[in-house]
């Protein structure tokens, strides 16, 4: 049913009922188990043929699970850094009206004292104008008032700088232990990433071997087909929620970029994804970006030294560099596969899939709604790649897209 004027929830900015939160997270769980299954199948139906990279594959997902934590806990970290960043202005804002209040206190005190304190009977005992001794008294009057909602006011400021002490304590200590987390987490993180050299070095002039038969690379292309299919039906029977964004706005007078022509020396990209990027997936081509910073070194139709020809872009890239969704999506399939190493599956909805493989740590899960520019992982070499970068593929209805034809690389 569509609410009054025609606007969604989201657009009234009205929050979900517990009725609503529930069936998503009941759909999320659902989904993950699906796909949870889905993996397991598979791993259960390769689990006869190993590779010497199956070696590597243990330890890849254990540094991928901890850089996620890391990922995790700095972004918790930075949420409470800027908590008591605004709880420190409170305070200093609080303590400035606390001494302004202070002073005005002062003064009504001694203007209460330079008055005095006389009562009425006294004053008229006294003989003054009655007049004048109306004024006085309203005076009087009026000073006690003021002082009275003062000292109110005084108590007020002094329970709210109490809180904030107790509230800003809380999260130094909450912070605190984020920070010794972290301190632990790398301290795994180092020790992982040791144990994984080790085993490359054992195994790497095999892995090197294996790279090299156009039979292992035509079966861990097949099987990332098979994948394709099997979360095309998943998706299909559950869809993810529809994202009410707006639509892509063109500039008059410019023609869009024409597609980058083949050539035998690699791209250089400098430029990342930014939340710009919204509306129906197809509208986006031609101004998409790439994910990650870095040279393209090896381009979609291109032939491979193993065989067969590829079927995306292999980017250069440092190690640990930011790999960013092109497109807001749902993530579909977050785990490690042989040949792509850590590898993530973006949904972007009419059948458009995002493949993100080779990664050191994947930072999102299954599930997961992403925006365009959010990090989605960071970039290494995982499933025994000899070169550190990012392998990217576009797919539509299964089918391999050149993301060339896709991306403005201005």
């Amino acid at each position: 049913m569509i609410p009054a004027h025609g606007l969604t929830k989201e657009k009234q900015n009205v929050p979900p009922t517990s009725s609503e939160i529930t069936e998503k997270k009941g759909d999320l769980k659902e989904l993950r188990e699906q796909i949870e299954s889905l993996r397991k199948g598979m791993a259960s139906a390769e689990g006869k043929r190993t590779d010497a990279a199956d070696q590597l594959k243990e330890v890849e997902q254990v540094i991928s699970a901890t850089q996620r934590d890391l990922h995790n806990l700095t972004t918790q970290r930075d949420k409470l850094q800027g908590t008591m960043k605004y709880l420190g202005a409170q305070s200093r804002e609080l303590e400035t009206r606390l001494n302004n209040q202070q002073v005005q206190l002062e003064m009504l005190v001694y203007r209460q004292y330079l008055q005095g304190t006389p009562d009425s009977l006294r004053l008229l005992l006294n003989g003054d104008d009655p007049s004048q001794m109306a004024r006085d008294l309203h005076y009087l009057a009026a000073i006690g008032l003021a002082r009275s909602q003062l000292l109110g006011e005084i108590e007020t400021s002094l329970q709210r700088k109490k809180a904030l002490a107790a509230d800003t304590q809380e999260r130094a200590d909450e912070l605190a232990a984020i920070e010794a987390r972290q301190k632990e987490q790398h301290g795994k993180l180092v020790a992982q990433r040791e144990q994984r050299k080790l085993v490359l070095e054992n195994i790497s002039a095999k892995i090197l071997d294996q790279r090299r038969q156009i039979g292992t690379l035509q079966r861990d292309e097949k099987q990332l087909s098979q994948l394709i299919v099997r979360l095309a039906k998943i998706i299909a029977a559950k869809p993810a929620p529809r994202r009410d964004v707006p639509r892509k706005v063109t500039r008059q007078g410019t023609a869009p970029p024409p597609p980058v022509k083949p050539s035998t020396t690699g791209i250089s990209n400098e430029s990342t994804p930014e939340a710009a990027a919204t509306g129906n997936f197809a509208r986006l081509k031609g101004d998409l970006r790439l994910p990650t910073r870095g040279v393209v070194s090896n381009r979609f139709g291109g032939a491979r030294q193993e065989g067969s020809t590829w079927k995306g872009l292999f980017i250069l890239a440092n190690p640990g560099s930011s790999v960013k969704a092109i497109a807001g999506g749902r993530v579909v399939f977050a785990d490690w596969m042989r040949g792509f190493g850590n590898l993530m599956i973006v949904d972007h909805g009419s059948n458009y899939l995002s493949i993100y493989g080779n990664n050191d740590a994947l930072l999102k899960q299954v599930g997961d709604d992403i925006r365009a520019g959010d990090t989605i992982a960071s970039v290494g070499n995982s499933g025994g790649n000899p070169e550190s970068g990012l392998y990217f593929e576009l797919r539509h209805q299964g089918q391999p897209l050149d993301p060339l034809k896709w991306v403005n690389l201005k």
